[in-house]
C-alpha cells in the first residue's frame, strides 16, 4: 500500500522567498505616479494658455481682414469715416459671420483707437483684446495688417 501523504499548508516562513512589491516599493511606484502626473498637468495647462492665445489672436486677424475686405470693396481709404462700420463687417453673411469670443474669457473693443466707425490705417488694429498686456492676447507683428 502506498501512502498519499496530504501535503501541509506553507507557513509563513516559506512566503518570504515569493516575490511581490514591499509597501515601500508601492509608495514610490505612486509617488513617481503623482509627479508625471503633476507634470502633465503643468503641461496641459501651458498647451491651453497658447492655444488660447492663438486662437484670440486669429479672430483678430479675421475681424482686420474684413475691415480690409470692406474698405477694398466700397473703395473708402484709410482713414475714412464709415457710419457703424462694425455692422457692415460683422454679422450673418459679412466678412465675420459672428461677433468673435475670446476663448480665455477676455472682451473685444473696436476702434479703440481710430474710432469705431474709422477705417484704420495699415499697421493699426481695429480690434483689440481686454487681454493683451496681461496674456498677451495682441499680434506679435501687425505693421503690415
Amino acid at each position: 500500500m502506498t501512502s498519499r501523504a496530504i501535503p501541509r499548508k506553507q507557513g509563513s516562513r516559506h512566503l518570504a522567498g515569493l516575490s511581490g512589491m514591499t509597501l515601500l516599493e508601492i509608495t514610490v511606484v505612486i509617488l513617481v505616479l503623482l509627479t508625471l502626473i503633476t507634470i502633465l498637468f503643468f503641461g496641459v495647462q501651458a498647451w491651453k494658455r497658447g492655444s488660447d492665445r492663438a486662437i484670440c489672436i486669429v479672430h483678430i486677424q479675421n475681424v482686420q481682414k474684413g475691415v480690409r475686405s470692406y474698405a477694398n470693396l466700397y473703395g473708402y481709404a484709410e482713414g475714412s469715416n464709415v457710419p457703424n462700420l462694425q455692422t457692415h463687417v460683422i454679422g450673418l453673411g459679412k466678412f465675420v459671420e459672428a461677433v468673435p469670443v475670446c476663448p480665455s474669457g477676455g472682451t473685444y473693443s473696436f476702434g479703440t483707437t481710430s474710432g469705431a466707425d474709422t477705417i484704420p490705417p495699415i499697421g493699426e488694429l481695429y480690434t483689440e483684446c481686454s487681454l493683451k498686456t496681461s496674456a498677451e492676447h495682441d499680434p506679435p507683428d501687425h505693421s503690415d495688417w
